[in-house]
This record gives C-alpha cells, structure tokens and sequence, in this order.
C-alpha cells in the first residue's frame, strides 16, 4: 500500500482521531521504519513509486520525474504513454499506458520469475503510473481509473477484454453514488483543530468553485463527477473497494501460492495539490481513510487470514506546507514558475548567443540543451552550461545551479550529491539542475506541491505488518530503495535487477 503524497508525520498528527484497527494497528502490532527517506531527486510519484517496486533509483531504472526531455525521442515524454497499446474499456488516451519506459523489474516482477509465472500480480491506482510502475512488466494486471467514464481499465499490454469481476463493477457506477453524498466533514468541524480555518487564500478550489470551504458540492460542479472525485476522499474509497474486488475475483492469497497486490492511493495527491498539508480537507482525507484501512485490514484477515498476509505501507513522497502558509507564519518561502524560467533562460543565451532554441526545456527544475542548435553554432555545451549556472544562482529562491557534469566538483553536502547523483541519466535528465531553497517550489501559488530534497518532500512512512514481522520500531537511517530487497528476502527470492537497497533485518522474526 502505497499513500500517494503521505508525509510521514501524518501518521501521528492527526492520531487522536484514528481508530484503534486502522494506522494505529498497524503501528503497534507491525515494525514501523519511522527515519525512512527518498534518496533521489526529483521526489515525484512516478520515480517514488519505481524506487519502492524496483529498489532502485532513477540513473538505474530510468524514469527520472513523471515527464522528462527523452534525448532518444527528442521530446517531452510521459513516464507510462504508449502509443503501441490500445486501450481496453475507456478512452483511448487514458489506456495506452504500458511500463516500456522503466529499465528495470520490479519486486512483482521478480515474484512472478521465481515461481515459474505461478504467481498472481496485480497493480492498482486511479493515477495509470501508480499501478503501472509498480507491478512491472510481468504483471497479470495493472488497472487505472479513467476520470471520462468513471470506469476502471487496463490497456493491451495486459490484455484485450476487462475480466468479468472488473465488468461488474464498473457495472455498479458507485461513483454516481459518491458523487451524490457530496464532500462534507465526517465530524463537526470544530473538532478539526490539528488544521487551519476553513477558506484560507492560499487554498485552491475544486473545479468551478468559489471557495475552497465546507460542504463542497460536488454536485454542482462544472467538471464531471467521475473526473472530480479523483480529487476527494471518495476516490480513495473507491480504490479500497476495488482492491477488495481484486482479492476476490483474482482469488488472490487463496491459490495455495505467494501473490502480490500492489494498491496505490492517488486522491491524497489530488486534495494535497489543492489545499495543502494544513487544511481540513486533508486532515478529513486521513481521519477517513484510517477507518476504510481498518475495515480492510478485516477484510483481508477475512478473506487470506491473519497471519497469513505480509502488509507494508509507505508513500511516494511527502508534501510542502503551502506558500501562503509559510509566508502568515514568518517562513521564508516562494514560487519559481517554469514557463517564466523556460523564458528568462531563453530570452538570456539569445542574449548571449544571439542564437534561439539553445534549450528544449525547463523541467523537473532542470534546464535541458539543445545541443543540435549548439554544435551547429559552434559553441561548446560546457560554456552553456556555465554561463546558465551563474545567470539562474541570481534568481530569487534558487539556492544553487549546477552543471550535472561537474556535479561530485562541487561544495554541495555529500547527501544532496547522492541524491543527484541517484537520480542522472544522461538520456533522460537536464544538464543545468536548480536547488531550490527550503519552502520554495515550482508554481502551486496556492495548494502546495513536492519534488525537493528537504525533509518535507523526503521523509515518508515505512510500516511492516502481518507474516514475517515481528513488532517494533526503528530510529535509523532506512531508505525507500529498502523496500524491495527487504520483501524478496522475506520470500526467499532474488531482488529486483537494478536494486541497490538493504535488507531491512530488524523486522525479521
């Protein structure tokens, strides 16, 4: 299970309000890693869920940010788009989806070579790279939600026709019923005390809204109600329900051998990116999906047995408090935004040069050469790059710009060279990347994003439970790309092929 955009103090901030069965469970019956970190740069989904799966990291696996410049395509490419699929039971856009681009396998992967392809693996995410990435190439399935028909889908990769049990409850539409409820607080509001006011400025709104407030009448809303409930807890409901479907109709943990579920939960993203880490929205997201955790940790204990199942949960990556509630609190904080640094970087070596298009891109706060414009005019790349380095070190909020090539040179601290390092690949990556400040970020004027190497966007949960693990918890350093390596030693199997983690030992009974 992994929680798309779960920071890790989550599991403790709002604790009074959890159950006994949900978080709590898992916590004081499981091993908890509670110093767990990403060790790459950028702390997106795509790269987050691929380094959980793969115990790897972006140089090894290759998917280096959600989208990134691809040299060997000449374009901006997305992590899991694959025109060669088609679709199978929505759009044709949402289903050519595939893990072509990822260079490594996966745990699933691996599960599904060690038994002769006996094992079942399923991914599951309403966000396509959430369940793509994670269950690899081998994978029975990988199911997404496709917001235009409210339906659950796959692509050809995978298969040409949906199984009967994921007909069925497409069949059901419960997202119409959702939708109905409307989003309103499942307790009296002035109970929500770990969170700031309703209505605060630098909250966003869903969809057509006028404010970002309390009951939000998803009803009434412009945009569609199977696309908008992606971004409320509904979609997470959504997800748990069709996770429990998955266990039944694959007859997954029945088969008399080890399978794999990997569940992504992608609306924490969604309501993070719109009303930040301090809002009512966000603290209702978890107060409800520690109670929907709990009937489905029963659920399995149903359905598999207790004891009988291995859990863990963690997430992708973490979250900024939003800008706007850094600066009313006295933190230094701000916005770079891309297309005004895409502009200011071109509009400055046209300067320089007197030549246009020296660059493709600005993305994942790096600055991508076109280095076909360069060779022709006869100009070293390296002298570029140099020049870049000390024009973007000007901008307000960017703490340092390094040419990549000349990274290990330079007099960063040895954990933000690891992490840069972890993350280049020479076909994937840019050649001039920005370090923002803490509490800076890349656009999100309101709402908040991620995708730095601070803390806030770093450091994630790590919760073991169920079979093979004993209870306890651990203060040392432990990273992401532990994950893999520490379930293949569990089952007795290899790692994933490009895994550069270590076996969690502590939980071992």
């Amino acid at each position: 299970m992994v929680v798309d955009q779960m920071r890790w103090d989550y599991l403790y901030r709002y604790s009074e309000k959890y159950t006994a069965n949900g978080f709590k469970r898992i916590l004081n019956e499981g091993y908890a890693n509670e110093q767990t970190y990403i060790s790459h740069f950028p702390s997106y989904t795509a790269p987050g869920h691929t380094g959980i799966y793969s115990g790897s990291v972006p140089a090894i696996h290759g998917i280096t940010g959600n989208d990134w410049f691809d040299r060997d395509e000449n374009r901006i490419v997305y992590c899991t788009n694959d025109t060669t699929v088609s679709s199978v039971g929505g759009s044709k856009k949402a289903g050519q989806q595939s893990p072509h681009r990822l260079l490594t396998t996966t745990i699933c992967d691996e599960l599904r070579l060690a038994t002769n392809f006996r094992s079942k693996t399923v991914g599951i995410a309403i966000k396509d790279r959430g369940g793509i990435l994670t269950a690899g190439h081998t994978a029975n399935a990988a199911y997404w939600y496709d917001g235009s028909n409210g339906n659950w889908i796959t692509s050809s990769y995978y298969m040409n026709d949906l199984p009967k049990w994921v007909k069925n409850f497409n069949h059901k539409k419960m997202v119409d019923a959702y939708v109905k409820k409307n989003w309103n607080t499942l307790m009296e509001m002035s109970k929500y005390w770990e969170s700031t006011e309703d209505n605060m400025w630098y909250e966003a709104t869903l969809s057509n809204e006028d404010l970002p407030v309390f009951g939000h009448k998803l009803t009434d809303l412009k945009t569609s109600g199977t696309e908008i409930i992606k971004s409320t807890p509904f979609g997470n409901t959504l997800t748990f329900e069709f996770a429990k479907a998955a266990v039944v109709g694959d007859t997954l943990g029945n088969r008399g051998i080890t399978d794999f579920l990997a569940v992504s939960f992608s609306s924490t993203d969604y309501i993070g990116h719109t009303f930040g880490p301090n809002s009512i929205e966000m603290e209702d997201a978890y107060i409800r999906m520690d109670k929907e955790l709990s009937d489905f940790l029963t659920f399995l204990d149903e359905k598999v047995g207790k004891g009988n199942y291995l859990f863990f949960m963690s997430a992708d990556h973490g979250a900024a408090h939003a800008v706007g509630f850094n600066k009313d609190n006295h933190i230094p904080a701000g916005n770079q935004f891309d297309k005004q640094l895409f502009s200011k970087v071109d509009s400055f070596l046209q300067l320089m040069y007197s030549r246009k298009n020296m660059i493709h891109a600005v993305i994942n706060q790096q600055v991508v050469l076109n280095y076909e414009t360069i060779h022709t005019s006869k100009i070293e790349p390296e002298d570029v790059a140099s020049l870049l380095v000390e024009f973007l070190q000007e901008e307000k909020g960017i703490a340092r710009a390094i040419d990549m090539k000349e990274l290990n040179e330079t007099t960063l601290p040895e954990w933000y060279k690891t992490c840069l390092n972890n993350q280049y690949h020479p076909r994937r990556t840019g050649d001039v990347q920005m370090l923002f400040d803490p509490a800076w970020m890349s656009d999100f004027p309101k709402g908040t994003t991620h995708g730095s190497i601070h803390p806030y966007d770093t450091h994630i949960p790590l919760i073991w439970f169920g079979w093979g693990v004993k209870q306890g918890k651990d203060y040392s350093r432990t990273y992401m790309t532990d994950i893999a390596p520490t379930i293949a030693a569990l089952l007795k199997i290899q790692e994933p092929n490009g895994c550069v983690g270590k076996v969690v030992t502590g939980l071992l009974k």
